[in-house]
């Protein structure tokens, strides 16, 4: 009898934290397949780039803050974490993330990299 593969699953998040629920969505995906010990990655790119600025107080438009869950991902064995380069330039921030371990892609190992996974959700 072979052993079930799980498949692997990429995340990506495109919209900008408290604009919409599309990063609370991510994150709570995110979770669910860490949970199930799933091969999961995060891709972040476009306006979903602002998610990874740190110091973000929601509060003062009536919105939780979701982001702090983000440092749960060691818990949940979500490992990796990517963040188009080129997003980041067109907004005009740097790679200090509140989250460690991000690796930092050019626009084709973006894709490259994205193009790797079986399941790709998009928020």
């Amino acid at each position: 009898m072979t052993e079930k593969q799980n498949k692997t699953v990429a995340i990506i998040n495109s919209q900008a934290p408290f604009s919409s629920p599309g990063g609370k969505d991510a994150l709570d995906t995110a979770l669910i397949f860490g949970s199930y010990e799933q091969n999961i990655a995060l891709f972040f790119m476009g306006d979903g780039v602002y998610q990874l600025i740190d110091k973000q107080n929601p509060e003062l438009i009536n919105q939780k803050n979701y982001l702090k869950t983000f440092s749960a991902f060691e818990f949940y064995d979500i490992e990796q974490v990517y963040v188009c380069a080129q997003s980041l330039k067109d907004r005009g921030l740097t790679d200090k993330f509140h989250i460690e371990n991000t690796t930092l892609l050019e626009p084709a190992q973006f894709a490259q990299t994205l193009a790797g996974f079986q399941v790709i959700f998009r928020f």
